[in-house]
């Protein structure tokens, strides 16, 4: 039965973006084909994941098996009746209200199976201000809503559960996390690993430095914190460990890179299609933003474990350990095609972006059938596990994007969006800094204990429209709230990237989180510079400034990590670690902040020239 229902969740969503459905002559309303999906969703939830995390699941409790039917049956019902519950909607039918609540409940406790109970519980919270906001005084005083329109609401309108969220996961994410299953069964993880030790295993601190780029290279597809440390953290850990890193030190770099995957192009954890949806942007427009922030956060990791490396004398990856690269391109560019057809069919033909992702999902079969990687090619049966773990790994999304629905619900029909948007931007007393660094640690808070797509859609109907509301774009906003949100993986007290790789590496896992803040600060700074500065996320029209202000900003980089990791060419005492931290936040300063800041550039090039200069003069030989 979990096999059957993960299969069909995947086929079914694969099926709407090749547009089957129409070509066969099925012709019904998306909201009814998203009920279909959600409750097969359900029914897999209960028959997957047990009622207390970490049992074992060799059996099915008949709970789980009523609550399975009950999921499928609610989740049927609503999609044949759909169109007949909507014509009803404003007589509050009995069966379109016990339907609705029905789902609500069972994708609560879905939600609390496959992700945890940190979105459970602001799910509760908001659904119970929602009954009680018109009775509290002042701003965030709501319109009143009865129980029975509120869960009517939530079930069947569009602006609730069926709503954009719900469907750009169905129908846009999943074929997505379809390409990358296909990937990882075709040899890709292996290929990425690989790649990654020929290219920088020659280097000092080559380990660190491959396990940057190979979590750079897995995560632009996967964009999922633990999937990403799984694939790569078990073969560079032990690597790092061995080449001279603490254990810490190797959980804190590799969680650090594999939290970077959800900001690099073109899949960003899946958060891109949202963001584009959200903003009634092309998906294009996402992708080319992102650039930049995660090339800055990519070079500031890179040049921290290279100092990091110099600093403790730690040298390059044994050269038996480091493949020929000629024979690893040899064996694996099949992967390759597959990113050059998906960026093609995105950007050059413009396809939609389930499309894109069906044309690449459809190169590494078609190569991995015929070429295979490392003298092994795919078996079909490969194909059918793909398409059941698609099914799978849809779970926590499918759930993620239901409660979203029911909070973005609940936020439109009790006007309580709006009274907190008002009260943030008050809070902020009209300074945008202030408002900013409010709004960054609303996001890290938010963020702790969920995946980046929850974080994201949580933020996205929070937190942003307040920073719309003062003036920032909205692009600008949503990439700020994506960076915050995203820092709440490496963040103490609940760090689940750094503690997950510190169990990987025998590291205690708070200090882990501390040493992962260190080396991630790139992603709790340039958020701040970006809404103030188009041109890092390339929308300035002006290439000479856009270029400009990325030579900047990865000088500024260069320093601050340098004053970070306290070496260049050698240690360095408090009061030098100051002086390049200090240049470098002055290279970093946007000019659009304020006018002092145009003067910012010139005196952090001029302090930065000087410090390196001494250095340089220092040990260079007399």
């Amino acid at each position: 039965m979990r096999g059957a229902l993960a299969l069909a969740i995947a086929a079914a969503s694969l099926a709407w973006a090749a547009d089957l459905y129409r070509a066969l002559g099925l012709v019904f309303l998306p909201e009814q084909f998203l009920a279909a999906v959600l409750g097969a969703g359900l029914a897999l939830v209960f028959l997957h994941f047990p009622a207390r995390a970490g049992a074992s699941r060799e059996a099915v409790p008949w709970p789980d098996l009523i609550l399975s039917i009950l999921g499928i049956t609610a989740g049927s019902y609503l999609a044949w009746f759909y169109p007949e519950l909507v014509a009803r909607q404003f007589q509050q039918p009995a069966d379109g209200i016990a339907t609705a609540a029905v789902l609500y409940l069972l994708a609560l406790e879905g939600l609390r199976r496959s992700v945890g109970n940190a979105l459970v519980v602001i799910l509760v919270a908001f659904t119970g201000y929602a009954l009680v906001g018109h009775l509290v005084p002042g701003a965030l005083q709501t319109r009143e809503v009865e129980l029975a329109r509120l869960i009517l609401y939530l079930g069947v309108d569009t602006s609730g559960m069926l709503g954009l969220v719900m469907l750009v996961a169905v129908t846009v994410v999943i074929p997505f996390v379809f390409f990358g299953q296909l990937l990882l069964h075709s040899g890709g993880s292996g290929f990425f690993n690989h790649l990654s030790l020929a290219l920088m295993g020659r280097y000092r601190g080559g380990a660190a430095k491959i396990s940057v780029t190979a979590s750079a290279l897995f995560g632009s597809i996967s964009g999922i914190v633990v999937s990403n440390i799984l694939a790569t953290g078990v073969v560079t850990i032990p690597l790092m460990k061995k080449a001279g890193y603490s254990a810490r030190q190797a959980a804190a770099i590799e969680a650090t890179a594999s939290t970077g995957g959800q900001l690099m192009p073109p899949v960003m954890g899946a958060v891109a299609f949202l963001m584009a949806d959200f903003l009634q942007l092309p998906y294009r427009d996402i992708v080319i933003a992102a650039l930049v922030p995660s090339i800055l956060y990519y070079v500031a990791l890179f040049i921290q474990t290279d100092l990091e490396a110099a600093k403790l004398g730690i040298r390059r990856v044994d050269e038996a350990e480091i493949p020929r690269l000629a024979g690893v391109l040899r064996t694996g560019w099949i992967f390759l095609l597959p990113f050059a057809v998906l960026i093609y069919a995105l950007f050059w033909l413009n396809y939609e972006a389930e499309l894109a992702a069906l044309y690449a999902a459809a190169t590494v079969l078609a190569l991995g059938l015929a070429l295979g990687y490392d003298g092994k090619r795919m078996r079909w049966r490969q194909l059918l596990q793909s398409l059941q773990q698609t099914g799978i790994a849809s779970l926590d999304i499918l759930m993620i994007a239901a409660a979203a629905g029911f909070i973005a619900g609940i936020l439109q029909t009790t006007g309580l969006g709006f009274a907190l948007t008002a009260a943030l931007v008050d809070l902020g007393g009209g300074n945008l800094v202030a408002l900013l660094v409010i709004a960054a640690l609303m996001c890290i808070v938010l963020g702790m204990g969920m995946p980046t797509l929850g974080v994201y859609v949580l933020l996205a109907v929070l937190v942003a429209p307040s920073l719309v509301e003062v003036g920032f774009t909205p692009l600008a906003a949503h990439m700020f709230i994506l960076y915050l949100g995203m820092m709440s993986f490496i963040t103490p007290p609940v760090a689940i990237a750094a503690f997950f790789a510190a169990s990987l590496a025998g590291a205690e896992p708070m200090r882990t989180g501390f040493t992962a803040m260190r080396f991630g600060w790139t992603a709790y700074l340039v958020p701040f510079l970006f809404v103030f500065s188009p041109s890092l996320l390339l929308q300035d029209p002006s290439w000479t400034t856009t270029a400009i202000t990325l030579a900047t900003a990865v000088a500024g980089v260069w320093l601050v990590s340098a004053g970070m990791t306290g070496y260049l060419v050698r240690a360095m005492g408090a009061w030098r670690r100051v002086a390049f931290v200090a240049a470098g936040l002055a290279l970093l300063t946007p000019d659009e902040i304020a006018a002092w800041a145009r003067w910012s550039d010139a005196a952090g090039a001029a302090l930065g020239s000087v410090l390196v200069f001494l250095e340089l003069r220092v040990t260079s030989p007399r």
